[in-house]
């Protein structure tokens, strides 16, 4: 699946309390490691995109559908795939998440 219904995804995230904002990027796009003070959640849309987060030894590829919840204060970085990637994302109170990521990339 290369995209998902942008208003379903919207409808979820709004249904958790969750408001969240649109982003897109081009192909092969990278982003270096940062490290943010606040929990964030990420949904592809369309594309994909792989997450690396320091210390979890592991990588996620999360293609449209596709969830990753990102406690604060966990290093990561991030390379958009072939076909650029447009991703939702809400941002809440460090600490909802607890200290683990959710980065199953699991569909929803």
């Amino acid at each position: 699946m290369s995209s998902v219904d942008r208003a379903t995804l919207e409808a979820r995230l709004k249904a958790e309390g969750l408001e969240a904002s649109a982003w897109s990027n081009v192909a092969g796009e990278r982003f270096e490691e940062r490290v943010n003070d606040f929990d964030r959640v990420v949904v592809v849309v369309e594309g994909s995109i792989t997450y690396g987060l320091s210390g979890y030894g592991v990588g996620y590829l999360l293609t449209a559908g596709e969830r990753l919840d990102l406690p604060a204060n966990v290093a990561h970085n991030a390379l958009v795939g072939p076909k650029g990637v447009t991703c939702l994302e809400a941002h809440v109170a460090a600490g909802t998440f607890g200290t683990r990521a959710k980065g199953r990339g699991y569909r929803w």
